[in-house]
Formats: structure tokens, sequence, C-alpha cells
């Protein structure tokens, strides 16, 4: 299985999620929060835990190479993320800059079946 380059080391900007995926007052966020809130119940508070759950969960599925732009390689990690009850395949989007090694959450949000 092809795993996101250096994961154990991947970084999760919990601001991405206060700021914008779990956002409900932000223009273009509040969409995806609205999702996550209906799907996972899980909200703005829930952060922390959202950021614990992506990347415990990046050791167990597989990454997918993506393209290479100016700011460097791109990759999608697409996982289940399970609160409670309640199950979601969330796609998460990373990038590795140019002469970096770390992976770097860009976006993530539900995906429909």
């Amino acid at each position: 299985m092809n795993l996101l380059p250096n994961h154990e080391n991947a970084v999760v900007d919990i601001e991405k999620f206060v700021a914008y995926s779990l956002n409900s007052e932000h223009p273009e966020g509040k969409h995806k929060a609205l999702i996550f809130e209906k799907v996972l119940g899980i909200t703005v508070q829930d952060a922390g835990w959202l950021q614990s759950a992506i990347l415990e969960n990046l050791a167990f599925y597989e990454a997918t190479e993506q393209e290479e732009t100016k700011f460097g390689k791109k990759y999608v990690v697409e996982m289940k993320i399970q609160n409670d009850e309640r199950t979601a395949n969330v796609r998460t989007a990373w990038i590795i800059e140019h002469n970096g090694t770390v992976p770097r959450l860009i976006t993530c949000y539900i995906k429909r079946k």
C-alpha cells in the first residue's frame, strides 16, 4: 500500500478547521461545516478531535499521488472517520512543498458516496 510519504510527521493546522472547514459562518466553508455536522455530528468545537482522527488514520489508508504544482507535489488520502455510531468518507488533500519532506493538509471534506 502506498501511504502518504512521511505521514508520521504530517502537519494539520487546526486553524484550517476552526476558520474554514468547520466554520458555519465562513462564506465558502460553511457548506463543508454543515455537512460535517449533519454526517458526523461535529462542529468547530470538535476541531481538535478531527485533527487527531485524520492524523491517526493516515497510517491505514492509501495515498494517491496527484499533479505536481508550482508549490509542490499533491496527494489525496480518502479515509473513513467514525464518531460514535456515525461514519463518513473523508477526502483529505496534502502537499509536500518543493525541497520539503513534511506533508501539510490543504483541505478536507466529506465525500458523497
